[in-house]
């Protein structure tokens, strides 16, 4: 099925880019500066999708801390500064979103992931241009979470629920979707398990960047 009427929504951590390595490099400073220290062998990445707000709640609670306003900043500083920077695309990204692109589907940004560092990141990466709205959470808290993302996503850009469809990770992007009505397709090289995203409702799994565009040309965007 053609691409030419799809409105594609895309996360952007663990479905475009692996960021895993400034991500957690950010956390272990941001909890540093308030002086815990997580276990170098200690693996995080499964927290990597969620709010950053929750994540950092998370982990602070293993030290019995509160403080998640500060290590918040402390996250941002850091992050902003280096962090981001430390993020690469997946294979095939580039050149799939650019094909999708050039027939005819419209792409859009929608990540828990602050706005700014959103665009900061496509265009250090030099892929900001195949997308038509970048978006992201804002200060304040504003759309932290996947079902207000989306929401607001479709509403400013003006997209009908039968042609528009998400893509990403963890269950979060999945049930994003689903409270918008619209279908969700589940990515394998990211950071949730084929099981996280079975069981939040993906209407299908990709396991290959390459496989991207016929699964979005082909699903039902008949959502009740």
């Amino acid at each position: 099925m053609s691409l030419q009427s799809r409105a594609v929504l895309l996360d952007l951590d663990g479905t475009l880019v692996d960021s895993a390595p400034g991500i957690i490099a950010s956390f272990r400073t941001a909890l540093g500066a308030l002086g815990h220290v997580l276990p170098p062998a200690q693996d995080i990445s499964a927290l990597i999708g969620p709010p950053i707000a929750d994540v950092m709640r998370d982990l602070l609670t293993l030290f019995g801390d509160d403080r998640v306003d500060q290590a918040l900043a402390a996250y941002r500083a850091d992050y902003g500064e280096r962090g981001l920077f430390e993020t690469a695309l997946y294979p095939g990204v580039e050149e799939t979103l650019s094909d999708m692109q050039q027939s005819g589907a419209r792409l859009f940004l929608a990540t828990s992931k602050r706005t700014v560092f959103a665009h900061r990141i496509l265009e250090h990466l030099k892929i900001s241009r195949l997308f038509s709205g970048i978006h992201g959470s804002e200060p304040g808290g504003s759309l932290d979470q996947k079902p207000e993302l989306i929401a607001h996503v479709l509403r400013q850009h003006g997209l009908g629920h039968t042609e528009s469809v998400m893509v990403g990770d963890r269950r979060f992007d999945i049930a994003g979707a689903h409270a918008n009505g619209i279908p969700a397709l589940g990515v394998l090289w990211g950071y949730g398990s084929r099981q996280e995203l079975e069981l939040a409702g993906a209407d299908h799994l990709i396991a290959a960047m390459a496989d991207l565009p016929d699964a979005i040309g082909n699903v039902s965007l008949d959502q009740p």
